[in-house]
C-alpha cells in the first residue's frame, strides 16, 4: 500500500485529529483508493504515530461510511456509489439554506467582502478550467456562510456530508459551471438586502441543480 511522504502536518491537534483529517483527505482525493485495504501499522508509520489514534481514526471513519472494517480480517476503504449524490444533495441544499438565513442576521461588510472576492476567485478557476481548485473555493464560499450561521450543530452535519459530495466529485470529475458563479452573486445581493427567503430558495436551488448537472454529465 503506497504511503505518500510529502503530506502536510497540521499543529495543535491531537495525534488522532491529525489521522483522522490525513486518513479522511487520502480517502476523499483517491489516494486511498476505493476497495483498497489498510494495514494500521503502515498507516502509523507514515504519519508518525502510534496504532493506537490510527485505529481510533478508523473507528470514527466507519461510522461516517468512509472505511468498512471487518474484525479479525481486514480494514478497506468503501466503494463511491454516484446513487448516493440523491440521498446527500437534498438534506445537504436544506441545510445549506438554513445556514444562509441564521447568517443574514450575523453580516458584516467584512464578509460580504470576503463571500465576493472569494466567488470572483471561484470564476477564474472555472474560465481556466481548474475544477478541482474550482470545487474548493466553491466550498470556502458556502463554509463562509456556515461559519457566519453561527449554529454548531448545522457547521457539524454539513462538515460531514460535504466530505461525501467532495469525495463523488474527485472521483466521477464533476464540473462546476458558471451558472453557481451567478447565482452566489444573486445570493450576496439578497442576503445583503436582508431578503432571507429569495436567499434561502436560491441556495437551496444552487445544491440541487449540482444533482440535475449530474444526472445530465451521467447520461452523456
Amino acid at each position: 500500500m503506497p504511503i505518500p511522504t510529502d503530506h502536510s502536518k497540521p499543529i495543535r491537534k491531537t495525534a488522532k485529529e491529525n489521522a483522522y483529517n490525513q486518513l479522511l483527505h487520502w480517502i476523499i482525493d483517491g489516494t486511498l483508493h476505493p476497495l483498497e485495504k489498510l494495514n494500521d501499522t503502515e498507516l502509523a508509520q507514515a504519519l508518525g504515530v502510534s496504532r493506537t489514534p490510527i485505529r481510533e481514526s478508523l473507528q470514527l471513519l466507519e461510522s461516517q461510511g468512509f472505511v468498512k472494517m471487518y474484525p479479525g480480517k481486514a480494514t478497506q476503504v468503501t466503494e463511491v456509489e454516484k446513487e448516493s449524490m440523491k440521498d446527500l444533495l437534498p438534506p445537504l441544499a436544506v441545510l445549506q439554506a438554513l445556514s444562509t438565513e441564521l447568517a443574514i442576521n450575523h453580516l458584516t461588510p467584512d464578509i460580504l467582502t470576503k463571500l465576493s472576492t472569494t466567488n470572483e476567485d471561484f470564476r477564474e478557476a472555472l474560465l481556466a478550467q481548474d475544477y478541482r481548485t474550482a470545487l474548493t473555493i466553491d466550498e470556502q464560499f458556502h463554509q463562509f456562510i456556515v461559519d457566519t450561521s453561527n449554529n454548531k450543530y448545522i457547521h457539524d452535519v454539513i462538515e460531514k456530508l460535504q466530505a461525501h459530495v467532495r469525495r463523488l466529485f474527485f472521483h466521477h470529475s464533476l464540473i462546476l459551471t458558471i451558472e453557481s458563479y451567478d447565482e452566489h452573486n444573486q445570493i450576496i445581493e439578497l442576503m445583503e438586502a436582508k431578503d432571507i427567503e429569495q436567499a434561502s430558495v436560491l441556495m437551496k436551488q444552487n445544491w440541487l441543480r449540482i444533482m440535475h448537472e449530474f444526472d445530465f454529465y451521467a447520461a452523456h
